[in-house]
């Protein structure tokens, strides 16, 4: 493979960007050295690696919601909305489904409809058709930073637009992917990413540092631990080889407390010790805790229950951040006023539980055990399979099942691992493939399965696994009022 885990030098960067700019008319109208100078004269409250920077400082944890309308007017009206009565310290920009699908050209026929319409008809935001000009109304309309939100198998051209804009916080990295992309192979992946993890390098060399998180492979379900956390700490070694010098690890609650407060720990921990192992020692680690990213509930009282739960181990794991999901989550887009009010839930979740940490007694000592061993088995042999460069390591390891995202429309994923959760909800392993998982950590989860189905007098077998994945969303106290809505 010619795929290498190296930092491109200039003259393949910019041959490349003369081509990733040539994709679409949009392209031509970015000027990056005026995006330099409008980056470096933001106010401190809208660059985002200052708000990370002073919220460790103060042992704050910061709140990102995500939302995106179809017409500039409507986001502004909506982000603004959520800063006033939600406190959000960062607001995001979700991408529209077609742009994250390369359409751009149904983007642009979305955005005329709902200008003829005069409200959003798609879901998101269509950067590519609106264009930087646009796209920077958003970030000058606010007061803290500016997110952009966006998984595809080739965010290149609109990531290129959004820092153009000024948003200075930026989401996804490669193997994220593997939870959508069907056709793209994991090689490829990589190789796109590396090109915007490049472009980051290039606004941090010239005064506009970009924070970028890695959230891992989110497939809506249940995805262990250890295999959330591998994808999250191979996609920040490889920004980071590039120049990305800020990164938030993102982990998706599962909603066992212990387990979730032992992998947001471990994850930054072992983050830190791999990129440390590969010499970059001078990247800054942060992690972020996204409240649950499955089925959602669709009572209210269920809704705010289960955010609040996600919010708890946040804070006690002591993350830098927590991705705040709104009470509509369980019927599309939600409103402003849904938005803002998941935002207060989790600050007053938060604020309630300041400056407490989780002492590490001998059943979350026991979980971050269990994790290091699983992560590090992983990546150790992912590296093996790379001799040592952790680019193709991946995509041996993909290849090989090593690394395997249950529920992955991925080609190039196993498909062999199934979870399901343990007599008290943690997330264990029902069958493995070939995941690397130590002897004794292997025999463990085999353990606890068995130990829940004797406790429920049911078989191991795929209803579980189904059940499990729609638990979340199925209260376990009945209610008589109608659905939210």
């Amino acid at each position: 493979m010619k795929l290498r885990n190296e930092r491109w030098d200039d003259a393949r960067f910019a041959e490349t960007r003369k081509a990733v700019l040539a994709k679409w008319p949009v392209g031509a109208t970015i000027d990056i050295e005026e995006a330099f100078a409008f980056h470096r004269n933001l106010p401190d409250s809208c660059k985002a690696y200052k708000v990370f920077e002073k919220a460790r400082e103060e042992g704050r944890i910061l709140l990102q919601p995500r939302h995106g309308d179809t017409l500039i007017e409507d986001q502004i009206e909506t982000l603004q909305y959520i800063e006033k009565h939600g406190g959000a310290d960062i607001l995001s920009t979700e991408a529209d489904a077609y742009s994250r699908q390369l359409r751009y050209d149904l983007a642009e026929k979305g955005l005329e409809e709902s200008r003829a319409a005069g409200r959003s008809l798609i879901c998101g935001t269509p950067l590519v058709a609106h264009g930087v000009k646009e796209m920077r109304r958003i970030v000058e309309a606010v007061n803290v930073p500016s997110s952009a939100r966006m998984a595809s198998s080739d965010s290149r051209l609109p990531r290129e637009i959004f820092l153009a804009a000024g948003y200075s916080y930026i989401l996804t990295g490669a193997l994220q992917n593997v939870s959508y992309e069907k056709d793209c192979p994991i090689e490829t992946l990589i190789e796109h990413y590396q090109y915007e993890d490049r472009l980051v390098s290039v606004y941090e060399a010239n005064g506009a540092p970009i924070v970028k998180e890695f959230p891992a492979t989110l497939t809506g379900t249940l995805v262990p631990p250890a295999i959330a956390l591998t994808t999250s700490i191979i996609d920040a070694i490889l920004a980071a080889t590039q120049g990305v010098r800020q990164v938030v690890l993102g982990y998706g609650m599962l909603g066992n407390l212990v387990q979730d407060v032992a992998a947001l720990r471990v994850m930054a921990e072992l983050a830190r010790e791999y990129l440390d192992r590969h010499g970059l020692t001078h990247v800054k680690v942060y992690t972020a805790g996204s409240h649950w990213m499955g089925d959602f509930p669709h009572n209210e009282s269920h809704a705010y229950a289960l955010c609040s739960l996600g919010t708890t181990a946040a804070a006690l794991a002591g993350a830098s951040q927590v991705i705040v999901k709104s009470l509509h989550e369980a019927f599309g887009i939600p409103t402003k006023e849904a938005n803002a009010a998941g935002c207060r839930a989790t600050r007053e979740t938060l604020n309630m539980l300041r400056g407490q940490r989780m002492e590490e007694g001998p059943m979350l000592r026991q979980e971050m055990e269990i994790l290091r061993a699983e992560v590090r088995a992983i990546l150790d042999r992912t590296l093996d399979l790379g001799d040592g460069d952790i680019a193709q390591g991946a995509v041996k390891a993909f290849a090989a099942g090593v690394i395997d995202v249950p529920f992955s429309p991925s080609r190039w994923n196993a498909g062999k691992l199934m979870p399901v959760r343990d007599r008290l909800g943690a997330v264990r392993m029902l069958n493995w493939g070939n995941v690397p998982l130590p002897k004794e950590i292997a025999e463990y989860h085999r353990k606890q399965v068995e130990e829940r189905a004797r406790f429920e007098n049911r078989p191991m077998d795929y209803q579980m696994v189904v059940d499990d994945v729609f638990s979340m969303s199925r209260p376990s106290v009945p209610v008589s009022q109608p659905a939210y809505h």
